[in-house]
């Protein structure tokens, strides 16, 4: 039988060796779905292994919220209510938007931005704390002497950057004095540039786990949303619709599984806000995929043969 790709083991995250499950949960669009009751979600996460939770101080300003921090907020107050919760989980967030700017990793802004997310979290530490974009006009060794202060304060346990090129991520590393645990790029069956670029090929040589965003595309890849500019390529949704047939399960396992294929062990980060999703989502950890099957998903997304 062909050698099956998709890793549904637990991966190890940094220096601190926390082992966490092969998707996240994303609370992006937590405000857009009016979750009443977080708890219930995190419980459900958590029951499906899902014990890195994602969020960003950003988020709140779209999908239906209404302000800068608003989904820290509401994850702090479940937290407080079920403080047991916050001990199974580890927590990502991520700083360095500043609306209005956009992007600033000044040491004032970036230390300030933490302790605006620790204070909204209603808890002592962050796990995980990224740089959520490049900022160009700050040097690197001001960012890595920034990341260092708040690792060295404790109130941050691990470091990774979002949206980073492999040569951002390289200049960074330059100054660490420790390594960076983790880097967030999109990638996708639909969205495949990680796979050139450099970036998964960087994670799998600096030992950096791979968090995958928008693994569906946005959607796009469970919806079947061909016709929507830009979205995924009909020939893409036929080939994952063949293998989901073959499979039993839903198109979206299959993309999902895809994401978990790659050798440097990424995680998916799922952004669904209902909880029977996040269960259906764990159909993708019992997907076969060999060789032959995930180069038909890249071709097919590419829209072209490769060499």
């Amino acid at each position: 039988m062909p050698h099956n790709l998709v890793n549904s083991q637990p991966r190890r995250l940094g220096r601190l060796g926390s082992s966490v499950g092969p998707f996240s949960l994303g609370l992006w669009r937590m405000v857009e779905s009016q979750v009443a009751d977080p708890r219930t979600l995190l419980e459900a996460a958590l029951g499906c292994g899902m014990n890195l939770v994602d969020i960003a101080d950003v988020y709140g300003l779209d999908w239906g919220g209404h302000a800068f921090g608003e989904v820290e907020a509401h994850l702090g107050s479940a937290l407080k209510a079920a403080p047991r919760l916050r001990d199974q989980m580890v927590l990502a967030t991520k700083g360095g938007i500043r609306p209005g700017v956009p992007y600033d990793s000044s040491r004032a802004y970036l230390i300030a931005a933490c302790e605006a997310s620790l204070k909204r979290l209603q808890t002592g530490h962050i796990d995980l704390y990224f740089i959520h974009r490049p900022d160009p006009f700050t040097p690197a060794g001001e960012v890595a002497q920034t990341l260092a202060t708040l690792v060295q304060s404790g109130k941050v346990r691990e470091v990774g950057v979002s949206n980073h090129t492999p040569a951002q991520v390289a200049a960074l590393q330059d100054h660490l004095p420790f390594p960076l645990a983790s880097v967030q790029p999109q990638f996708s069956a639909h969205h495949l540039a990680p796979l050139w670029d450099g970036t998964l090929d960087q994670c799998a040589q600096m030992n950096l786990l791979p968090m995958a965003w928008s693994p569906l595309a946005g959607g796009g890849l469970a919806t079947g949303a061909e016709a929507v500019p830009g979205g995924p390529r009909a020939e893409l949704l036929a080939v994952l619709d063949e293998l989901a047939l073959r499979e039993g399960v839903t198109r979206s396992a299959v993309a999902l599984a895809f994401v978990l294929c790659h050798p440097s062990a990424p995680v998916a980060i799922v952004g669904s806000t209902k909880p029977e999703r996040l269960k259906e989502a764990q159909a993708a950890l019992k997907v076969r995929l060999d060789r032959t099957d995930v180069y038909r998903i890249i071709q097919a997304g590419m829209g072209a043969e490769l060499p």
